[in-house]
């Protein structure tokens, strides 16, 4: 089907060529990706993506891309986060959290000294299993079809970055804590593991993701509540723009002859001082043109361009 059959066919659909980012307040209950298909249903956007699974157990900051905007989600997807997490001492279960099937129960005999002692342990580099109850993928198939059939898989261990680990309550069977880590931290299997060393076991009771890269629950967060309720106009001015993905990138500013050559897939030469590395990139007017990158000072390459953008 060619590109011009496509786009007839998404607006018979009634779909709208949109591009921007929400910062979706998701609601415990359902799938990270039930939630990306009503805000694209709101929306009526061709195209939707998240830039990271949240549990249906979890609420909090979701970043939602719609249109132009998800070329540039695997900045987030490689973002640290912060989360909020509140942890239940003394019992176990199948999938690490209160919606799994009770494993195990054990006495908590443990004070705050210690409890702290054990939470150091796992500030810095550390090992963990990724859990049966996951998305990540064996053979095609997310491993939680496997764990659902009573099937459990080896997995390997694997590096992640626990940059910030605070306990912020502890009462009795429970413990609340902030955490910053890097992609691909389960925060349910740091609960487990720290149970463990604690010898009685835990499972995550709650978990709010508090921080994507730069963004925040202060940023402008949206409810689902809240877009169901307000106009079209409304709901679209709650967008940020394809570039606010990649704001903590250098910002370029081109011309029209550099523009088309960047847009052609050629080299850019622009006589300065850019370090190498990614930059974001604006052609004339301050159109956002996408994500380049310098690979010598004065030379940069196009590495990801929005398709329509400062065309002269």
């Amino acid at each position: 089907m060619s590109g011009s059959a496509v786009h007839e066919r998404r607006k018979r659909a009634g779909q709208r060529a949109i591009d921007g980012v929400l910062l979706l307040d998701k609601p415990a209950g359902i799938t990270s990706s039930a939630a990306v298909q009503t805000v694209r249903r709101l929306f009526s956007a061709a195209k939707a993506g998240h830039t990271g699974t949240l549990d249906p157990l979890a609420t909090g900051l979701l970043p939602i891309c719609l249109g132009e905007a998800a070329k540039f989600s695997h900045v987030l997807l490689d973002a640290d986060k912060t989360y909020g997490a509140t942890v239940r001492l003394g019992m176990t279960t199948t999938t690490g959290d209160l919606e799994g099937e009770l494993i195990e129960r054990k006495p908590v005999s443990v004070d705050r000294c210690k409890l702290e002692s054990v939470l150091e342990r796992f500030v810095g580099a550390i090992q963990q299993v990724p859990p049966m109850y996951s998305a990540l993928k064996r053979g095609g198939q997310p491993l939680y079809k496997f764990a659902r059939a009573g099937q459990i898989l080896p997995r390997e261990p694997r590096e992640v970055l626990i940059k910030r680990l605070v306990l912020i309550g502890f009462a009795g069977e429970e413990l609340t804590i902030s955490v910053t880590c890097s992609k691909g931290t389960y925060i349910r299997v740091l609960a487990e593991d720290v149970g463990r060393e604690l010898g009685c076991g835990a499972c995550l009771a709650a978990l709010r993701r508090e921080g994507v890269g730069d963004f925040n629950l202060s940023g402008g967060i949206v409810t689902l509540e809240r877009l169901e309720s307000v106009t079209v106009a409304e709901r679209d001015a709650l967008l940020l723009a394809p570039d606010a993905m990649v704001a903590s990138l250098p910002r370029i500013e081109l011309d029209a002859a550099a523009t088309l050559r960047l847009r052609q897939g050629r080299s850019v030469e622009r006589p300065g001082s850019e370090a190498t590395g990614l930059a974001r990139a604006y052609g004339p007017g301050k159109d956002f043109l996408g994500v380049v990158e310098v690979t010598s000072p004065g030379v940069m390459v196009a590495r990801r361009l929005r398709s329509t953008a400062g065309i002269a």
